[in-house]
C-alpha cells in the first residue's frame, strides 16, 4: 500500500535512529507489502459481508507484525484493574508502540493517548514502555474508496487535533495515512437500513 507520514515530536527523525531503525522499517515494509489482491482475498475471505475493508486491511496488518515479533494487545498497564482493551496497545516491540485507528472519530484522541500513557511514567505500575509512537489511520481518501462509515476518523483529521494537543501528546509520533487502492474501489447494494452488501469493482489496472 502507499501511505502518507506526518511527524509530531520528532518522530520520524527519532525513527531512523540505530536503535528505533529495525523496528520501524519492519512497519515500513509490512504496509509496502500489502497489495491491492491481498485486500481483496483477506476480505473475500474473512469479511465478505463487511461494509468495507477495513477489517481486511486490519487482519494483513497484523498477521504481518505479529509473524516479525510485535506483540499483540499489548498491555498499557502491570494491573488487572486496567487489563481491558481500552487499555492496551494494539502492538508493541522495543521501545515502539503501534495503534491501528479505523475507528470512530470521536476516538482520535484516545488514539493519540495511548502512547503517550505508555511512555511516561504513571501513578499505575507499567507493563509495556516504549517511547516512540506510531498511528495508522485511513485516509479520507482510502476512506472514500474503501467503503469506511462517514464517521470513521482520518489521517487528515487526527493531524488536526496535533496542535491544541501538542502540549499533552508528549511522545513523539509518526502518523501514517493509508492511500487508496489503486485497482479497485468499494460499492455499496441493497437499502440504507439493510445489511449492506459490499460490491469490488476491479478497475483496468493491476491488482500489484
Amino acid at each position: 500500500m502507499d501511505f502518507k507520514l506526518h511527524s509530531h515530536r520528532f518522530g520520524t527523525a527519532i525513527a531512523a535512529e540505530e536503535e528505533y531503525r529495525s523496528e520501524w522499517e519492519e512497519i515500513i515494509h509490512v504496509l509496502q507489502s500489502i497489495a491491492d489482491k491481498d485486500i481483496i482475498a483477506k476480505h473475500g475471505e474473512k469479511s465478505p459481508n463487511s461494509k468495507s475493508v477495513s477489517k481486511a486491511i486490519n487482519l494483513l496488518i497484523h498477521e504481518s507484525l505479529k509473524l516479525k515479533g510485535w506483540v499483540p494487545e499489548s498491555s498499557i498497564f502491570n494491573d488487572p484493574e486496567y487489563s481491558q482493551t481500552r487499555w492496551r496497545l494494539d502492538f508493541a516491540k522495543e521501545k515502539i508502540s503501534i495503534e491501528v485507528a479505523f475507528n470512530h472519530g470521536e476516538a482520535i484522541a484516545w488514539n493519540l493517548l495511548k502512547p503517550v500513557l505508555a511512555s511516561e511514567l504513571n501513578h499505575v505500575e507499567k507493563d509495556t514502555q516504549t517511547s516512540l509512537g506510531v498511528v495508522i489511520m485511513a485516509t479520507e481518501a482510502l476512506k472514500a474508496a474503501g467503503g469506511f462509515d462517514s464517521a470513521v476518523g482520518t489521517y487528515e483529521k487526527a493531524i488536526r487535533y496535533l496542535k491544541p494537543l501538542q502540549n499533552q501528546l508528549t511522545c513523539p509520533m509518526v502518523l501514517i495515512g493509508l492511500e487508496a487502492p489503486k485497482s479497485f474501489i468499494v460499492k455499496h447494494e441493497g437499502k440504507p437500513k439493510r445489511a449492506k452488501v459490499v460490491k469490488l469493482t476491479t478497475l483496468d489496472r493491476d491488482l500489484d
